[in-house]
């Protein structure tokens, strides 16, 4: 059995976001990566696909997703389904952080326009 507490998860930061590595194979997960993520207030949508469905679970605040041109509101108790090779961004428009769970079949990669697939090392 394998327990992951949240001192010392790895984290890893982008612009505006903070992923803290719950699940993944480097933490002995061999099906399923989870992480969780907070995005700060105003953070802007980094738009991408994935090459498997993802799953993501809204714990707190509020934010904006759009997938296939459709935006929607995620609030804190909701989840989406991000089908794969759909497009897909998360954004945070507002003036409170949002926090989430989220949930990827181990091989999963994200592709940004232009650039090759790639694990997302949250996710490695």
């Amino acid at each position: 059995m394998t327990v992951i507490t949240p001192h010392p998860a790895a984290t890893f930061d982008i612009p505006g976001v903070t992923f803290t590595g719950l699940a993944a194979p480097s933490r002995g997960s061999r099906e399923t990566a989870v992480w969780r993520l907070r995005m700060g207030p105003g953070t802007p949508a980094n738009p991408h696909r994935l090459t498997r469905e993802e799953i993501i679970v809204a714990i707190a605040g509020h934010a904006r997703v759009t997938i296939a041109g459709v935006e929607s509101e995620l609030a804190a108790g909701a989840a989406v389904i991000v089908p794969p090779d759909t497009d897909f961004a998360l954004f945070n428009p507002g003036p409170d952080p949002f926090e989430a769970v989220a949930v990827l079949p181990i091989g999963g990669q994200a592709v940004v326009a232009g650039e090759p697939p790639f694990t997302p090392p949250w996710a490695a």
